[in-house]
């Protein structure tokens, strides 16, 4: 688990035309941090300008050039000054994109240089600068003899070598992403000695796509972690099909010592274009990792945004390693499930999606049950340690009583589903999804006194007659409510796949007519397609003393049917506001009761409850059993905050 923030003042550098040489786009930043100085060099275009008639080529193109600039801190930026321009006959159309190293007292430039117009893969190289200073070119060399990109130097040798990590043929598919290693400086520029290793090079590279349709190019020089040399890259989905291109920043973890062996990786996007410099620009919804920097205990990420500007985020280096090196925020009870369908014929086919809120150290679980003929009720149950079931109704806690979730088709799904509970008060409030078969799903709202959860009931129980919330004919689930001192109650539900935030009075409960959205689903990420909410939002306490509310989602991808999970957190004082939101999932279907059942591949909570520094999330797994998971809250905002 961890978060991924931009820098607020984004982007760190823009296009102007003050400078001509800059006046189109500034992108693709690399930066070299020596003492306290930070050194940036980064593409620049100049507008459009006519090719000479000597050239052979007639029309426009836009010249790219190497600018660099200097900064005290990596955000803030001077001096910004050209650094390396066309001279040599195979970077006559332009140099892209550089990748800075510092090495033994030198700074070796890898970039790519164009000799070709219109532009060919044949054209299109890997060249490197040399430079002491960062101010002047002491030499420069065309480095492979066939068509490449993105090569960067480790920082330091391995095995006693040179090391480089490149892409290979990205514009002559299919291209692969290797390592490379040098006796000596000359040898990175030796015709002879790239022949041969081309003839070895599935010995140096490694898969990093997941489908045939992928590109991968390599994005930033290797950062030297103590769990492994970190790279973040460019991950291109759709790059070569009909599909719309989705752009997003990668990560992987390579062995300290033998950086052919993948120790870690990212199981999906860091970034994928979201904020306007990233989606609006000379080539629209991109972000092009080039460069990071360690930072305290914060990995500085660097990008190009658009192909126009360059732009900075930050993630916690610890919780990024630990993600990548599999571990999980949540841990799944071992003795899961710890509900399943009985013989009582109201919850023989399935019992899942689960509510669950407290009372005097009694956690209350309030689940989703389904009978043979497809209706859905309430059943109830109690565990005092928060796993171990101790006590569980035979009769359910609620029943389908109105038009608007008695069964109209035979055989059809219908009733009270997935309930979410918040007491308010000396009442508890539970928020569910009313179903007939034929009109749209609608969020429902009844409440029952707290004392009725105290005593020893005997299976009646005083649920006040469920009113809709929910705008009139829209399909809307996935709700609940909360109630707080200076907006009053809120009501949070789905409304288009996005999570949205309405107020009632729940004196006089009616439909709402208007809402604001709240949580959107994130294009190319792995909660895309759709979101919701699971659990009521809950009040906790970060190492600083604020307070927040945390709570638990669930996202789909646009080409997966997985339900997985994130957390995000509310501010406290204005509870529609999202703070802080997961960057990857937080639990996926895993085991067995997860993936097989009446909907393969769904972990789906509906109630979670925080004791001490332990969150308990209770979830349906397949849409057929219940589980709990539980993390650490202190580990859990130290990420979110």
């Amino acid at each position: 688990m961890f978060v991924v923030r931009r820098y607020e003042k984004n982007p760190l550098v823009r296009p102007t035309t003050d400078d001509v040489w800059r006046s189109y786009a500034t992108f693709n930043p690399s930066l070299v941090a020596i003492g306290k100085r930070v050194d940036m060099v980064f593409r620049a275009v100049a507008e459009p300008r006519p090719l000479a008639e000597t050239s052979g080529a007639r029309g426009q193109f836009f010249l790219s050039t190497i600018g660099r600039a200097a900064s005290p801190d990596g955000l803030h930026f001077s001096d910004i000054t050209p650094f390396i321009t066309p001279q040599e006959m195979w970077e006559r159309y332009g140099c892209e994109d550089p990748r800075v190293t510092y090495l033994n007292g030198t700074h070796y430039i890898f970039y790519t240089a164009l000799s070709h117009f219109p532009f060919s893969a044949d054209g299109i190289r890997v060249a490197v600068a040399l430079s002491k200073d960062l101010k002047t070119i002491q030499e420069r060399h065309l480095v492979t003899p066939f068509n490449a990109k993105a090569m960067t130097l480790f920082p330091e040798k391995i095995g006693g070598k040179l090391t480089a990590v490149l892409t290979v043929h990205t514009d002559t598919p299919p291209s692969k992403t290797a390592l490379i290693q040098f006796d000596s400086p000359e040898q990175m520029w030796s015709e002879t000695y790239w022949r041969e290793w081309l003839t070895h090079i599935d010995e140096w590279s490694f898969n990093l796509k997941r489908a045939e349709d992928e590109r991968i190019e390599i994005g930033s020089t290797p950062l030297k972690t103590p769990a492994g040399w970190l790279i973040f890259y460019s991950h291109i989905r759709h790059y070569y099909s009909q599909h719309q291109k989705i752009f997003g920043v990668e990560a992987i973890l390579l062995d300290l010592k033998n950086p052919r062996k993948i120790i870690g990786r990212t199981r999906g996007p860091l970034l994928v274009p979201e904020e306007v410099y990233e989606r609006y620009g000379t080539v629209p919804d991109v972000v092009f990792p080039s460069s990071a920097l360690l930072v305290g205990d914060m990995v500085r990420i660097y990008y190009g945004a658009a192909d126009t500007v360059c732009a900075a985020a930050e993630v916690r280096l610890a919780d990024l390693l630990a993600t990548m090196m599999g571990e999980s925020v949540l841990t799944r009870f071992s003795k899961n499930p710890i509900l399943t369908p009985t013989n009582n014929a109201w919850e023989k086919k399935a019992v899942f999606n689960p509510a669950a809120f407290e009372i005097d150290g009694t956690t209350h679980i309030l689940y989703r049950a389904m009978s043979a003929d497809n209706t859905s009720r309430i059943g109830h149950a109690t565990t005092r340690d928060g796993v171990r079931i101790i006590t569980r109704d035979t009769m359910p806690l609620y029943e389908p009583r109105e038009p608007f979730e008695l069964k109209n088709i035979p055989n059809g799904n219908s009733g009270c589903e997935d309930p979410r509970v918040t007491r308010i008060g000396d009442r508890v409030y539970m928020c569910y999804t009313a179903f007939n078969g034929t009109q749209a799903p609608a969020v429902a709202l009844t409440s029952a006194p707290v004392s009725d959860f105290l005593e020893n009931t005997k299976g009646k129980w005083s649920w006040e007659k469920p009113v809709l919330i929910s705008p009139v004919g829209v399909d809307d689930k996935d709700a609940c409510i909360m109630h707080t001192a200076h907006h009053g109650t809120l009501f949070f539900h789905r409304i288009n796949n996005a999570i949205c935030v309405s107020s009632i009075t729940i004196e006089q409960p009616k439909p709402v007519t208007d809402y604001a959205v709240m949580l959107e689903p994130r294009h190319g990420m792995w909660d895309a397609k759709k979101i919701g909410l699971n659990t009521p939002p809950m009040l906790v306490k970060r190492e600083d003393g604020t307070s927040a509310y945390l709570f638990v989602y669930h996202g789909i991808a646009e080409d997966s049917s997985e339900y997985r999970l994130g957390l995000a957190l509310l501010d406290a004082t204005n509870p529609t506001k999202v703070v802080a939101r997961t960057t990857d999932w937080v639990l996926e279907p895993h085991m067995k009761y997860e993936k097989e059942g009446q909907v393969a591949n769904v972990v789906f909570p509906c109630g979670a409850v925080i004791r001490d520094d332990t969150l308990y999330v209770y979830y349906g797994g397949a849409d057929t059993v219940c589980g709990v998971a539980t993390g650490s809250i202190k580990k859990i905002l130290k990420v979110l905050s």
